[in-house]
């Protein structure tokens, strides 16, 4: 996912979004020791995908705590 698209989500879509990554990774970890992923970076761009939208949830919530 691109950083404009994170960035169109709203907050309640970043929850959701994080959530349904984490169960896929956690999917992808347990996969993993049974057998190698037919494409490695799936796991690495899945992580990076997180970090995104934690990174824009933290902005928005900055943001609404500076207007408060």
């Amino acid at each position: 996912m691109k950083k404009y698209e994170v960035a169109a989500l709203s907050k309640q879509e970043l929850i959701e979004k994080i959530n349904q990554l984490e169960d896929r990774l956690a999917d992808i970890n347990f996969y993993k020791v049974i057998e190698q992923p037919q494409n490695p970076m799936v796991f690495r761009n899945s992580r990076r995908d997180v970090a995104r939208m934690k990174t824009r949830l933290h902005q928005l919530a900055s943001l609404e705590a500076v207007k408060n």
